[in-house]
């Protein structure tokens, strides 16, 4: 198409059918052509104009066999351009039959010009023709009142120049906040492509709407994700989010966000050398894209052969600054820089040590001083605790911590923070430390949790914390702990906790109290079946049981 649009038609264009335009294009193919031939300077140029005008007429047949063309606006519009340009292209052929009166480089500017418009009215019949665009755009029209029809508006971005193309998407953008459902049910593989190829428009505005498109294509569920990953989207994102304009920048962000949630995404955005303009995001960017880049990091960081890589563009630094940054950084920031960090640290020795000399471990603890405490900060905290020395540990005031988790905190957040007492609790100092900050009392509540996964961890805490006797002291004082144990030693598959319930168990049945309440809440019976499966101390806690059992008999 004309990259000026369609020259005003000529007196009683207007009243012409399709089939009457079709045959006045087809009669000026043959002047332009000649023209062409006949055209002095630039001959190469001349002779590959006239080889795109001597292919026009067979496009034009192609064309105008389509069942589509008489009904289908596309098809006038293009007819149209490619009438101007013939007589552009005749007009300038013979202005070059002498030495250019305006200098030689614009005559040959003009002589290019003229050549891409050739060949885009040639890719754009063909486009009609070949890809289904044509017969996409010609269902029924809209009522006059009504938006105007999706298929055009997709169709519309596939042809014309870019400028064209541009207002497609903003008619396309207009049409998305009418009907956001319909509009993205009826996008097709061709449409996808055209919206990705516009990221690298030359206008920056159009880049913005193409990438506002895109992001709003990337959140309508996992089909439309893998189009757009299918048609290369992400080279021209990552260059968005690099350089783009600040809107740019913002929709890149979001929409790789959304897209990096498939771990194989995520390996191509870093393979496509996405994570350093996200860190940057992170560092520089506003309220609206340090959120959906920090959201990206953190998927990036699930994938564990691309941490090292995401670590060598500084994100742990970054992260452990977004957790510092106070109330100036969105809640949603500070979460996804807590769960990045989380997952770096869930695997790496290297990176664990890298996020404690970096102060993660006292920002992820001035982070849990809030009302609820964050499920991915408590993760992060148990994979550190074993980076720190437990001198630093209790200086740090971790202990405080985890007590607050374990008391207020979501069930994974509490059980993260069992997890976190578990691997600190190595050492007899340890342990009383751990239970002087009040860890027992929370710990036995949690034996009463919905979740196995809960119930096993404090399960384990409890009994590596009973070797204390202070610890046990506590835990025997307590009337729901005993009990609760008991009810672990359930010898069903489904119950993980049983070993950890019979180990604390046998630390505290050395009180005739204990064992009388162990033997009253049916721990007798468990027993047997867990050893007759072989299970760690059943058999031991048994005998001892039943022992006691028997010296209370014969002493009555």
């Amino acid at each position: 198409m004309s990259s000026r649009g369609p020259d005003p038609a000529p007196p009683g264009e207007e009243q012409e059918t399709a089939e009457e335009l079709l045959e006045r294009v087809r009669g000026m193919v043959p002047a332009a052509a000649a023209a062409a031939r006949a055209a002095g300077g630039f001959p190469g140029r001349w002779k590959a104009i006239a080889a795109k005008l001597d292919a026009l007429p067979a496009c034009l047949s192609d064309l105008s066999s389509h069942p589509c063309f008489a009904r289908n606006s596309l098809c006038r519009e293009l007819l149209q351009s490619v009438a101007a340009t013939l007589a552009d292209a005749a007009e300038l052929a013979a202005r070059c039959r002498e030495p250019p009166a305006d200098g030689k480089l614009r005559a040959q500017s003009a002589v290019d010009a003229l050549s891409g418009r050739l060949d885009l009215g040639l890719r754009d019949c063909a486009l009609l023709v070949k890809t289904g665009v044509l017969s996409d755009a010609a269902g029924p029209s809209p009522p006059p009142e009504e938006a105007p029809d999706v298929r055009e508006l997709l169709a519309r971005l596939q042809i014309g120049h870019a400028e064209a193309r541009g207002r497609a998407v903003d008619a396309l953008l207009d049409a998305l906040r009418r009907d956001e459902r319909g509009v993205l049910a009826a996008l097709g593989r061709a449409s996808v492509a055209a919206l990705v190829q516009l990221l690298t428009a030359s206008a920056p505005a159009v880049r913005e709407k193409a990438a506002t498109a895109v992001c709003q294509v990337a959140g309508s569920g996992a089909a439309s994700e893998a189009l757009l990953v299918s048609e290369g989207v992400l080279p021209p994102l990552v260059r968005l989010a690099e350089s783009g304009s600040a809107v740019g920048r913002e929709k890149a962000a979001a929409t790789l966000h959304r897209l990096s949630a498939s771990p194989d995404v995520a390996r191509a955005v870093v393979g496509h050398g996405g994570a350093g303009p996200l860190v940057e995001i992170c560092r520089t960017g506003d309220s609206v894209s340090q959120p959906a880049a920090a959201g990206a990091l953190r998927n990036l960081s699930a994938v564990p052969e691309v941490r090292q890589a995401l670590a060598d563009e500084g994100v742990v630094r970054v992260m452990v600054g977004l957790l510092d940054r106070g109330a100036v950084v969105a809640g949603a920031t500070k979460e996804h820089a807590a769960e990045c960090l989380q997952n770096l640290t869930s695997g790496s020795d290297g990176l664990r040590r890298a996020v404690v000399s970096e102060g993660g471990l006292r920002s992820l603890l001035l982070y849990l001083d809030g009302p609820v405490p964050k499920e991915p900060a408590v993760g992060a905290l148990r994979n550190l605790v074993g980076a720190v020395s437990p001198d630093s540990l209790v200086a740090l005031g971790v202990l405080p911590r985890l007590v607050h988790v374990l008391k207020i905190g979501s069930v994974g957040a509490q059980q993260a923070a069992a997890a976190a007492v578990c691997r600190i609790s190595s050492s007899a100092e340890m342990k009383r430390a751990v239970g002087e900050h009040g860890c027992v009392a929370p710990l036995v509540r949690m034996l009463e949790a919905k979740s196995n996964g809960a119930r096993e961890v404090a399960a384990q805490a409890l009994a590596a914390l009973a070797s204390c006797p202070a610890n046990a002291r506590e835990m025997k004082k307590d009337d729901k702990c005993v009990p609760s144990l008991v009810q672990l030693l359930d010898p069903s598959p489904a119950n993980t906790a049983k070993k950890y319930a019979i180990a604390c168990l046998l630390t505290l049945s050395g009180t005739k109290r204990c064992r009388k309440v162990m033997v009253s809440h049916g721990a007798i019976g468990y027993l047997k079946k867990l050893s007759d499966m072989d299970v760690a101390g059943a058999k031991k806690l048994h005998e001892r049981l039943e022992r006691g059992s028997l010296r209370s008999m014969f002493s009555r």
